[in-house]
């Protein structure tokens, strides 16, 4: 699946802004890495962009992310991106087993939290360090919907400290600040 493909599936299914916003910055965050672990910068895109795809039309946890597999399989996409979407959330139960998956799951929650951190920090991406990101995971009321636990287990799973990995989500997301109404 190209990312022109998989970016017309995503406005075909995603109307909220919002959430086109987040597919993007999540795709540059998978990029990011699969340069980083010299992987396919293309396919982990692909999975960055999809992952949430079904959630503005099916967001419980009933629903989300198994109906978006189902749609996936139905367009033929190739099983690799399906398990990586349904591997990115922990409520799935799908065991996280190849790097790709692992990286999806690392990648979701902390990049919607550090773009939350900046949007506090003046919309500017460099004012973002891990101490302000370890400082606003202590304050329950802000950004309460994330799980703090998973943005640990996202570092811990892909083998990367964490204060090493929200320097490599803001250098990620400082490539397409304008796109997320962001300063670099």
């Amino acid at each position: 699946m190209t990312r022109d493909e998989a970016w017309n599936l995503l406005c075909e299914y995603t109307q909220s802004e919002n959430l086109r916003r987040h597919a993007l910055a999540v795709e540059a965050c998978m990029r990011y890495y699969a340069r980083l672990f010299e992987q396919d910068e293309e396919l982990w895109g692909v999975v960055g962009l999809l992952h949430d795809f079904d959630y503005d039309r099916y967001p419980s946890l009933e629903e989300h992310p198994f109906r978006g597999m189902e749609i996936l399989r139905a367009r033929g996409v190739p099983e690799e991106i399906v398990r990586a979407v349904g591997a990115h959330a922990n409520h799935t139960g799908i065991p996280r087993e190849s790097l790709l998956e692992r990286a999806i799951f690392a990648c979701d929650e902390i990049s919607g939290f550090v773009i939350a951190v900046a949007l506090v920090k003046g919309r500017t991406l460099s004012a973002v360090t891990p101490e302000s990101v370890r400082k606003r995971m202590k304050e329950k009321s802000f950004a309460r919907g994330v799980n703090r636990d998973d943005l640990l287990q996202g570092a811990d799973e892909l083998g990367v400290p964490f204060d090493e990995h929200v320097e490599h989500i803001v250098r990620a997301l400082r490539k397409i600040a304008p796109e997320l109404g962001l300063t670099p």
